[in-house]
C-alpha cells in the first residue's frame, strides 16, 4: 500500500468565489481525500462564520475532516494594513499570518501546497510559515508575473522555499521560467465531466464573458457575419453577474444572455455544441478550453500560446487569429455546413476524457508528492548501532572551529585542544578552510589532552557556497562544483555536513542546490552562533526538519574564546557510523546572542586583521606556551 500523505492545499482567492484556481483547488482535494490521504483546504474568506468555525477548530487542533473528506479552514481576508514603500508588497493582516502559522506549526502535515504564490496572499504567507515539504502550482499568472517583478527578489526568495513546482500548462511553464528561473514540471487541470444536454436541430454556441470586453464585442462582430439562413443559437454566459451590452437588437433572438444567479458555467457548457474563446491576448484563460473539453464541447478559440496548447495545435478544435472576426465567423460557418468536421472533431473531444478526469491529475500529482517525498532521508545506524551506543557515556562535542592552519583563524592548534579541554568538550571536529592539515595534527595531539578529534574540512566549491566534509584523511581541492566536492568526501568514507545553510552572509549553496543533492547531505548545522540573523538558522531547521536530516551545531569559532559556545551533548562514538546514529539523538546546548556574535567577531578581527605580524606572532608563541604546559594535567 502507498504512503498516505497528510497535505494542505492553500489558495489565495476567497473560498466563496468562483474562481478556477478554487475549483482546482476542490476537485484536486476532494480526489486525493478519495485516494486515502488526509486534506486540509487553508483560504482566506469572507465569511465571518467560517472563519470563526475555523478558528475554534484550529485551537482545538482539529485540522482533518473524517476519512475521504476534506476540511475547509477559513484563515481570514487577505488585504493591506497599510501602503507599502516603493517595491516592497504590503504586509498581510497579523491575524491571517497568525493563523497560518498557527495551523503550519501544529498540524502534522507532510506536503504544504501552494496555489498562485506571489506575494502578497495567503499561499505566499503560507510558504513563508510552513515547515513540510512544499509544492507550488502555477496555473495561469501571466498578469501576476508582469506585476510581481518589481519586488522579484522578494518573490524568489519565497519560491526558494519549494520543493517541488508545478505548471498547469507549458505557456505557464515557459513565462516562468524566464521570469522566475527553476525547473516547472507542467501537471495540467482536470475538468468536470458532466452529463450532456440532448442535442437540438440548431447548433449551440456559448461564450463565457470573463469581462474582456473586447473578446464580447469580437464574438458579436462574428456572429453577425453568420448567414442568416443558418440554424445556430448562442448563450453568453456572465460568471460576474452583470449583463453584457454588447448585443444589438437584431440578435437578442438568437442569443441568450445567462449571468451566474440563472446558471452555472458547467450547465451552460453542457449544453454547447461548440465554446468561442476570443481573448485578444492580454488575459487568455486557458481552463476555460480544459472545462469545455470536459463537458464534450468542440472549442473555437484565438490562436495564443496557451490556447493551442490546449488544443494540440488544432486537434481538438478550430482556431483563429486572434482580433480577426471575419475568420472566427468563418470557422462558425465550417462547424454548421459541414457535418463531418463537426463529427470528427467531436470524437477527438471526446476521447480526452479519460486524461482530463480529476481522478487522472490527483494520480499525478500523488506521484510527484512521492518522489519529493522519497528524498527524505530515513533514520541512520541500526538496533544494534544503537543499543551499542546506549551504553556510552555522555560527551559535548563542537562539530565547527578553525586553527591557525586557515587564513582567517590566529589560533594555534594546542590551544585550541587546551581550550576544548577547558571547556570540557569530549570531543571536536576541526573544520579548517580549504585545509586539513590543522585538523590532522590535532587528532595526533589528541590523547595528550584528552579530547577525541574529528578531522574535517570546510570546502569553498565554485559557486555553490561551501560544504564540510567530516572524517577525511586527505585535503580536498576547493573550486569543484558541489557534486563533485561531495563525490570527493565521500571517496575517502567521509560524512558529508552542510554549515550555516540558508545564511546569506556566508557563502552557502542555495536552497536549489542543496535540494540537487539532498540525498547526499548526511547532516546539517542547524544551530551556528555567529548567524547574526536567527531566522537563517530556523530556515536550517525547517530544512533538516522536513528532509529528516540529522542536524548538528558548532561554535564555527575563530578564537579560543568562542570554542564550545555551541556544543551538542550525545553518546560517545567511534567512527562515521556511530558518530551518525548518535547525533540523531543528540541534544544542542548553546547560548545564541547577536550581542555575543558580535563579541567573537571583534575577537577574531583583533587577532588576525587589526595585529600586526610581529605581535601576531609573539602572541602565538605566548599561548602556545601557556597550552603546551598544560599538557597531561
Amino acid at each position: 500500500m502507498s504512503e498516505r500523505f497528510a497535505i494542505a492545499q492553500v489558495t489565495p482567492h476567497p473560498w466563496e468565489d468562483e474562481h478556477e484556481v478554487n475549483a482546482f483547488v476542490r476537485s484536486l482535494a476532494q480526489e486525493l481525500a478519495a485516494r486515502g490521504h488526509r486534506m486540509v483546504v487553508l483560504a482566506p474568506s469572507r465569511s465571518p462564520e467560517l472563519v470563526r468555525d475555523s478558528r475554534r477548530l484550529i485551537r482545538a487542533g482539529d485540522f482533518f475532516g473524517a476519512d475521504g473528506d476534506v476540511r475547509v479552514l477559513g484563515v481570514g481576508e487577505l488585504l493591506p494594513l497599510a501602503p507599502a514603500r516603493r517595491g516592497t508588497p504590503p504586509a498581510p493582516p497579523l491575524d491571517v499570518a497568525r493563523t497560518l502559522d498557527d495551523v503550519l506549526s501544529r498540524a502534522p502535515l507532510d506536503f504544504v501546497h501552494v496555489h498562485e504564490p506571489f506575494a502578497p496572499s495567503t499561499s505566499s504567507v503560507a510558504l513563508r510559515h510552513s515547515r513540510a515539504l512544499n509544492v507550488g502550482t502555477f496555473h495561469a499568472p501571466a498578469e501576476r508575473v508582469i506585476s510581481t517583478q518589481v519586488a522579484r527578489r522578494f518573490v524568489e526568495r519565497f519560491f526558494g522555499r519549494l520543493d517541488a513546482r508545478t505548471a498547469s500548462f507549458d505557456a505557464t511553464r515557459e513565462l516562468l521560467e524566464r521570469a522566475f528561473p527553476a525547473t516547472y514540471q507542467v501537471l495540467p487541470p482536470g475538468a468536470e465531466t458532466p452529463a450532456r444536454a440532448a442535442a437540438g436541430d440548431e447548433l449551440r454556441i456559448a461564450f463565457v464573458d470573463h469581462e474582456d470586453r473586447q473578446a464580447l464585442r469580437l464574438f458579436v462582430r462574428a456572429l453577425r457575419r453568420l448567414p442568416g439562413e443558418l440554424p445556430w443559437r448562442a448563450t453568453v454566459f456572465a460568471p460576474v453577474g452583470a449583463r453584457p451590452s454588447a448585443l444589438r437588437s437584431r440578435l437578442r433572438d438568437r442569443v441568450e444572455i445567462i449571468t451566474a444567479a440563472e446558471a452555472t458555467e458547467e450547465q451552460v457548457l453542457a449544453g454547447a455544441d461548440v465554446v468561442v474563446a476570443a481573448s485578444v491576448g492580454q488575459a487568455p484563460v486557458p481552463g476555460l478550453l480544459v472545462r469545455a473539453l470536459g463537458a464534450g464541447a468542440v472549442p473555437v478559440a484565438a490562436r495564443l500560446p496557451a490556447y493551442e496548447e490546449v488544443l494540440r495545435d488544432g486537434e481538438l478544435g478550430l482556431l483563429f487569429e486572434p482580433g480577426d472576426a471575419e475568420t472566427l465567423s468563418g470557422q462558425l460557418c465550417r462547424l454548421l455546413t459541414d457535418a463531418g468536421l463537426r463529427g470528427r472533431l467531436s470524437a477527438a473531444v471526446a476521447a480526452t476524457a479519460p486524461e482530463l478526469a480529476w481522478s487522472a491529475v490527483a494520480a499525478r500529482f500523488e506521484a510527484l508528492y512521492h518522489a519529493v517525498a522519497a528524498r527524505r532521508h530515513v533514520p541512520r545506524g541500526n538496533g544494534a548501532v544503537r543499543t551499542r551506543l546506549a551504553a556510552r557515556r555522555l560527551i559535548d562535542v563542537d562539530l565547527h572551529m578553525h586553527t591557525d592552519h586557515s587564513s582567517d583563524c590566529a589560533t594555534p592548534v594546542d590551544v585550541l585542544l587546551a581550550s576544548a579541554r577547558t571547556q570540557g568538550l569530549g570531543a571536536i571536529a576541526v573544520t579548517d578552510h580549504n585545509e586539513v592539515s590543522g585538523a590532522l595534527d590535532a587528532r595526533a595531539k589528541a590523547d595528550e589532552y584528552g579530547v577525541k578529534v574529528i578531522v574535517g574540512e570546510e570546502v569553498k566549491t565554485a559557486t555553490q557556497g561551501e560544504v564540510i566534509g567530516l572524517f577525511l584523511e586527505e585535503k580536498i581541492p576547493r573550486g569543484m562544483t558541489l557534486e563533485q566536492t561531495i563525490a570527493a568526501i565521500r571517496a575517502q568514507r567521509g560524512l558529508v555536513y552542510v554549515p550555516h545553510p540558508f545564511d546569506r552572509m556566508h557563502s552557502v549553496p542555495d536552497y536549489e542546490h542543496l535540494l540537487a543533492v539532498v540525498e547526499d547531505v548526511d547532516a546539517i548545522e542547524v544551530f551556528n552562533p555567529r548567524i547574526a540573523i536567527p531566522a537563517y538558522n530556523e530556515e536550517a531547521v525547517r530544512f533538516a526538519g522536513k528532509y529528516r536530516i540529522v542536524g548538528g551545531a558548532g561554535s564555527d569559532s575563530h578564537v579560543a574564546q568562542g570554542l564550545g559556545s555551541v556544543r551538542i551533548r550525545m553518546r560517545d562514538f567511534d567512527g562515521p557510523e556511530e558518530f551518525l546514529a548518535s547525533l540523531a539523538a543528540a541534544d544542542i546546548v548553546g547560548r545564541p546572542s547577536s550581542l555575543y556574535y558580535a563579541q567573537v567577531q571583534a575577537l577574531k578581527f583583533l587577532q588576525t586583521r587589526a595585529t600586526p605580524p610581529s605581535a601576531r606572532r609573539a602572541a602565538r608563541r605566548r599561548q602556545i606556551r601557556r597550552a603546551t604546559s598544560g599538557r597531561n594535567r
